[in-house]
């Protein structure tokens, strides 16, 4: 089963309220691209944060979300080099 709206609906309700909690979160985004395509975005003062969010990501995936994701995730980082 893929299931875009299903997919945003366990991500609202199960994994923001885990991320929330997680020390220097300065935001969280989950954008269905259409066709498939759904990104997730978070943005952390620290390694630490964004390390513990990747954590918690995956076992959210696993247990919540991988019947319904056309393809595997996949995990980047990287520093903000420019913002507005």
């Amino acid at each position: 089963m893929r299931d875009p709206a299903e997919a945003a609906r366990r991500v609202s309700e199960g994994f923001v309220p885990l991320v929330r909690d997680i020390p220097g979160l300065v935001a969280y985004y989950w954008v269905d691209a259409g066709n498939g395509v759904m990104i997730s975005t978070s943005i952390f003062e620290n390694e630490e944060g964004a390390s513990e969010s990747v954590r918690r990501a995956a076992v959210f995936v696993r247990d919540n979300l991988a019947s319904l994701l056309p393809n595997p995730p996949q995990v980047m980082s990287g520093q903000v080099v420019a913002s507005a």
